[in-house]
């Protein structure tokens, strides 16, 4: 188990910097699942694995739309944690995927639940700089600021690394015993995603003006990059 926990501590520091973009800093977009699980599948030796997670995930991404208070998964600790427990098991396994996503949509709820709840800690630490801030001291501002983003960037490393050490050995266990046929058992997967992204796409593009000509030259751009590649 010590040495586990010791290979799991570079995903980990993945993590918790992938969960700290959600929010609190940079906002880079690289905690979106397609960058954070070829991230993660990259530090296991499969980027492609990795990437294909990340594809999967994206689309169950598309159904939150992150901004104001809004609650939402926080993809980037979960997305780590999907992309490496798909990358670690071999090529063709039965049942890998479906593992690895649920492993990464439970991790996104709670994690959505631990973003409310450091919020709820950044109010009680304002209130309590409050008449120094009102003083207009500079230092108090810094002080909460630095708090926050080592407290979010915690939260997300310690969510990461419980997520991993409670679904490695399910991974292992699960997959281990799965009976179905791996081509049937990511169809579904697949499917399930496919369902989600689509149908989160047609809300946007029904209600927002010009988006479905967007949407057909996105389409179109991309089966034109696919076939030069």
């Amino acid at each position: 188990m010590g040495g586990d926990i010791l290979f799991y501590v570079p995903l980990a520091v993945l993590g918790a910097v992938l969960g700290l973009d959600v929010v609190s800093f940079p906002q880079a977009m690289i905690s979106r699942p397609i960058v954070a699980s070829t991230l993660a599948g990259g530090l296991i030796g499969q980027p492609v694995r990795g990437l294909t997670m990340g594809v999967l995930l994206e689309f169950f991404a598309l159904e939150s739309l992150p901004f104001g208070a809004s609650r939402y998964p926080e993809w980037g600790s979960a997305a780590v944690v999907g992309g490496s427990l798909f990358a670690a098991i071999p090529d063709g396994s039965a049942g890998a995927m479906s593992v690895a996503a649920f492993a990464a949509l439970v991790t996104a709820s709670i994690g959505s639940s631990s973003m409310v709840f450091l919020r709820r800690w950044n109010a009680i630490w304002a209130r309590g700089q409050q008449r120094r801030i009102a003083r207009g001291s500079g230092s108090a501002v810094v002080a909460l600021q630095l708090a926050g983003l080592s407290a979010d960037l915690i939260r997300g490393g310690v969510l990461t690394l419980v997520a991993l050490v409670v679904f490695s050995p399910l991974n292992r266990a699960i997959v281990g015993t799965f009976s179905m046929s791996p081509v049937i058992s990511r169809a579904v997967v697949v499917a399930v995603a496919s369902a989600v992204g689509l149908a989160a796409i047609w809300k946007v593009v029904r209600t927002t003006a010009g988006a479905r000509w967007w949407l057909a030259a996105g389409v179109g751009a991309g089966f034109i990059i696919a076939g030069t590649l």
